[in-house]
């Protein structure tokens, strides 16, 4: 992987991954939570859903935690209008401080793993608090070729019941389970789009073009088989 591409591709787009506010206010609405809570948006690349939440959550505390360097200064930008009651800063997810009462990772726990990544965040959350996250999901045994090929490089993607079974090893409840489905996909391809036709028309260099080639083919699969590739937005917490 050239980073310097991918960050170059990547850079200033509104997300890194499928979502929408809807999700944020499907979370809330589920678990009730207002007032002068402390939420963690654990690997909160650009920073749409940490704008949503603090938008959403007008009295709470907020804190972003990214590896990357541009998406914090992103998302610091994005987030400026709140004041210091929101802060965007490099970090690492797997130390999210604390205790906060609600744990918000759109798309990336997988990179510390379900279970191992829950079983982290134990200890970071107040007595109460729930944990937010959407994970890669098979809809169905047989999938369209375009989603699996999309696919090929998460092999550790399970179904519903899979999801479910790394919950509970990490000795979380399930309070409730939303599709990242269309729409929340669109939201994040529509400006990828856009970038890599300005960058394909501007006459890249092999390892930039290699990189639009990599975005354009999951771009393109997605489009193929846009009904058969989901994230599941799972909303737990200790039992």
């Amino acid at each position: 992987m050239d980073w310097e591409s991918f960050f170059k591709v990547h850079q200033d787009l509104p997300r890194e991954g499928p979502g929408s506010p809807e999700d944020v206010d499907w979370v809330l609405a589920e678990t009730g939570l207002s007032g002068a809570i402390s939420v963690c948006d654990a690997g909160c690349g650009p920073g749409a859903d940490l704008e949503t939440l603090a938008d959403r959550l007008p009295e709470a505390r907020l804190v972003g935690l990214e590896k990357h360097e541009g998406f914090v200064t992103s998302a610091q930008q994005r987030c400026a209008r709140f004041g210091d009651r929101v802060q965007a800063r490099l970090g690492d997810m797997a130390e999210p401080g604390g205790p906060h009462d609600l744990i918000w990772c759109a798309g990336a726990l997988y990179f510390l793993g379900v279970t191992e990544g829950l079983k982290t965040w134990r200890s970071a959350l107040r007595p109460g608090g729930f944990v937010a996250f959407s994970e890669p999901v098979k809809l169905a045994a047989e999938m369209p070729q375009a989603a699996r090929e999309f696919w090929e490089d998460y092999p550790d993607i399970t179904d519903m019941a899979g999801i479910e079974a790394r919950v509970a090893a990490a000795e979380y409840e399930i309070l409730g389970r939303r599709l990242i489905i269309g729409q929340g996909w669109e939201n994040y391809y529509t400006p990828l789009r856009q970038r890599i036709a300005e960058l394909s028309a501007a006459n890249p260099d092999p390892a930039m073009a290699e990189m639009l080639d990599m975005n354009a083919r999951e771009v393109a699969l997605w489009e193929a088989a846009p009904q058969h590739i989901a994230y599941a937005l799972m909303l737990v917490r200790p039992r």
